[in-house]
């Protein structure tokens, strides 16, 4: 896997929307059909070497939102005891290996784990839902997809 770099336009737009500098390189790998970034892909350490452990993150404020409520609401315990936890940890699995494709400082500590940085289990909605937007296989963030009835304004670009 070769990492890709954001645009300029696109660092300034994602910075805006998480109202912060990045400390590492990304691409966005989801956009809304207007062009507008959904989810990025980090690479898997900063510029300073520390391990960044969500591969995939969502970054649109309108589902980043819309999935808050759900964790508010218990659906982090609720989505982990509606998966087949044999599918969850393929998805963990996989995203683990990806994340370990994607890394260029191989002189650097690895991140461990799978979706948002857990091995078992469910640890972040949002995490999942960005896999799963991002094309990758992903049971929970199918799931959280469907309860928020994730709109029709995604493009997927991902691995183009």
């Amino acid at each position: 896997m070769t990492f890709r770099d954001a645009s300029p336009d696109d660092q300034t737009i994602v910075e805006a929307q998480l109202k912060r500098p990045l400390s590492g390189r990304f691409a966005v790998v989801v956009r809304r059909r207007g062009g507008e970034p959904v989810v990025i892909e980090n690479e898997p350490h900063l510029r300073d070497a520390t391990p960044m452990p969500t591969l995939y993150w969502l970054v649109d404020a309108e589902l980043y939102h819309r999935v808050s409520q759900l964790e508010s609401n218990g659906g982090v315990h609720r989505f982990e005891d509606l998966v087949d936890q044999e599918e969850l940890q393929r998805a963990h699995d996989e995203y683990a290996q990806r994340r370990r494709e994607a890394t260029v400082q191989h002189e650097a500590l690895d991140a461990h784990g799978g979706v948002g940085g857990t091995r078992r289990g469910v640890k972040c909605l949002h995490a999942h839902l960005a896999n799963y937007l991002a094309g990758w296989f992903d049971p929970v963030g199918a799931l959280v997809a469907d309860e928020i009835d994730v709109p029709e304004l995604l493009i997927i670009n991902v691995r183009e």
